[in-house]
């Protein structure tokens, strides 16, 4: 029997009482789309940490898993720990489990250089009482020496004791299955969700794709580029470009898709009434 996909979104935890509105409007509507979980991130350097903990407890209340991300960047173990201890608290058994970006202006990396530090450490301290996600990249880390080290870093990860993962965003689904032939070669088997990022404007999601290495084809960066002060026009060849991309990963059996919301339901909504999911209640 055909397994059902995993749908998932992602939320940034708001700084404002108008960014905490906004997103509960979102969450209900994204809601309707029966989500497996929402994550929500956590700041460079935990900057965010109080507010990603609240947010993930408001997300709790309502019923739903909410999957809080933490990071090693600039953390101690002492800080891991503590926070490891209060989502134990909280019965939360699920985590997206990150290397984490630095905080501008900081030198020091903090106990955990990598994710798989990260994600062992947490085993050692917790034994099996999270679910933890960490990362994948299809189109590569941005900052890994060859495409071979990025597998192998993957698969450190995957060792440590990750579950499962969420890839970065990408246009090019040829590059999510390229790499999920490439992680069968080297007997990693977890599941690996695709991140779907919706095109919501030009200048965003090119700075979005320099910083992470995600590839925008150069047809579609064109096409963007042309459509740049004309809206409208833009996010309908978005909702295209994406829902073909959605339609044809699920098509050819990936697991689910995880959504970079950016605090946003609209697009995403259109998005999945368009695939062939279960209905939304």
């Amino acid at each position: 029997m055909k397994s059902v996909p995993v749908i998932s979104f992602e939320f940034f935890p708001p700084k404002t009482a108008e960014g905490q509105a906004k997103l509960r409007e979102a969450r209900r509507q994204l809601a309707l789309h029966q989500p497996k979980f929402f994550s929500v991130t956590f700041g460079a350097g935990g900057s965010t940490r109080d507010r990603t903990m609240e947010t993930v407890l408001e997300i709790r209340s309502e019923g739903f898993d909410a999957a809080p991300h933490i990071s090693g960047i600039s953390s101690s173990r002492d800080e891991i720990r503590q926070l490891l201890d209060a989502y134990q608290q909280h019965d939360i058994h699920h985590l997206v489990v990150l290397r984490g970006d630095l905080p501008s202006g900081e030198a020091s990396v903090g106990d955990f250089r990598y994710a798989n530090e990260l994600v062992s450490f947490i085993r050692e301290h917790s034994g099996d009482w999270f679910n933890i996600e960490v990362a994948a990249y299809p189109e590569f880390h941005p900052e890994a020496a060859s495409p071979a080290a990025d597998l192998a870093n993957f698969k450190r990860k995957v060792e440590a004791g990750a579950n499962s993962a969420i890839t970065q965003y990408f246009y090019n689904v040829d590059a999510y299955f390229g790499f999920m032939e490439q992680c069968a070669g080297a007997g990693i088997t977890i599941p690996v969700v695709p991140g779907v990022m919706p095109i919501y404007n030009y200048t965003q999601l090119a700075r979005f794709s320099d910083v992470c290495g995600a590839e925008i084809p150069r047809w579609l960066r064109l096409r963007l580029q042309e459509y740049a002060n004309d809206l409208p026009s833009l996010r309908a060849l978005g909702m295209d470009v994406v829902t073909d991309v959605c339609e044809r990963l699920l098509a050819a059996g990936a697991p689910g898709l995880h959504f970079y919301t950016l605090n946003q339901a609209g697009i995403i909504s259109t998005i999945l009434q368009r695939l062939p999911l279960p209905a939304a209640r």
